[in-house]
């Protein structure tokens, strides 16, 4: 039989609150009595009390739970993810608070509510999760507190908020591209469509794709587009099926290989942009020379590859995360912090050729 609080007890004699008190509250014991409910423990094969009961006497779970799509791997292969939940981890820590990641499908939604159900957090953070409004239904019903870095529109007016003008964002890399006189252009993104594909799609209207980032940002690059006179229905738009380096040097096969090459591959995230320049790589044409490429956040390997991008304060926006979950203000205009970016101009992106 599997040993309990009361199998102590009964043990030695005393009452249960008392071998409680050993783990929850030992200074209410005096050492002796606290070591001998301890050994006694031990011997008789109890591990200690629940945590997650323990977490429930106490009113808090100690945890935060971060919401992202896609496989659990992402969290820790994507440069982007590391930098955020390094600022997020940050905030956590000082507040001595663990985090839980928490991975949605969206395609299984009762198993996306039995995840959210059963997470023993205090409130959640959205980190990558478009669609989302499902789970925030959920997370509303148990009470809890939500930041999204997702769409301020979808989070509701009782949500917090930090993010960035993503539309502006591209538009102004719209704007660079089509300054060096670039017309024949292709867009990459992942989570263009909703299923894992890697290739050319029709996108007659950017503003209707699902998924928020995707959507904002392939719509900066036609808002700069329309502004300079051209037509979006001659952009190629390519999704990838995943946010990594093979593929996007997958979809960028799709724009260089065709008897009109794209002079300029305008990448959603730095990631596949250096799948991009792999692509090129390999068939012997130069970035900013034979085609101009551009991508999206700052990480790390874009300084190494002279890549022009957008630099995004990534892990500020994960600690300002944690810092409105954990202490929420109470003024409307603090609960959504929108942080800046800036273009940051490499090699990567030159004038056409003729």
């Amino acid at each position: 039989m599997k040993a309990t609080l009361q199998t102590i007890a009964d043990e030695l004699g005393v009452s249960r609150s008392t071998v409680s008190n050993a783990y929850s509250r030992p200074d209410q014991l005096s050492p002796e009595l606290r070591e001998r409910i301890l050994e006694t423990a031990q011997r008789l094969g109890y591990a200690g009390p629940n945590p997650t009961a323990r977490s429930l006497r106490r009113g808090r779970a100690g945890a935060l739970g971060v919401l992202f799509t896609g496989n659990l791997s992402h969290a820790f292969n994507d440069p982007y993810a590391v930098q955020f939940l390094t600022g997020l981890a940050s905030a956590a820590e000082q507040r001595q608070t663990s985090l839980l990641l928490v991975p949605l499908s969206l395609d299984d939604p009762e198993a996306d509510a039995a995840a959210l159900n059963d997470a023993a957090v205090d409130g959640f953070c959205v980190y990558c999760a478009s669609g989302f409004r499902g789970s925030l239904d959920i997370i509303h019903r148990r009470g809890l507190p939500v930041v999204t870095t997702e769409n301020p529109a979808e989070a509701g007016p009782e949500s917090l908020v930090v993010s960035i003008d993503e539309r502006g964002a591209t538009r102004a890399v719209g704007d660079h591209v089509l300054g060096f006189g670039h017309r024949r252009l292709a867009v990459l993104s992942d989570y263009v469509l909703t299923e894992r594909y890697t290739g050319p799609v029709s996108v007659a209207d950017p503003e209707q794709l699902q998924y928020y980032i995707s959507r904002e940002r392939i719509c900066g690059v036609k808002d700069a587009l329309v502004a300079a006179g051209g037509s979006w229905s001659d952009v190629l738009v390519l999704n990838a099926e995943a946010n990594s380096r093979t593929a996007g040097a997958a979809a960028a096969a799709y724009a260089l290989d065709r008897a009109e090459r794209a002079t300029a591959i305008v990448a959603g995230t730095d990631v596949l942009a250096l799948g991009v320049l792999d692509a090129l790589a390999t068939r012997g044409l130069r970035p900013g020379r034979d085609v101009s490429v551009t991508g999206f956040d700052d990480i790390p390997e874009a300084a190494e590859a002279g890549l022009t991008t957008v630099r995004q304060p990534s892990t500020d926006k994960g600690r300002i995360a944690g810092e409105l979950l954990l202490d929420s203000p109470e003024d409307p205009a603090r609960r959504h912090v929108v942080l800046p970016t800036s273009l940051v101009v490499r090699a990567s992106t030159g004038p056409v050729q003729p």
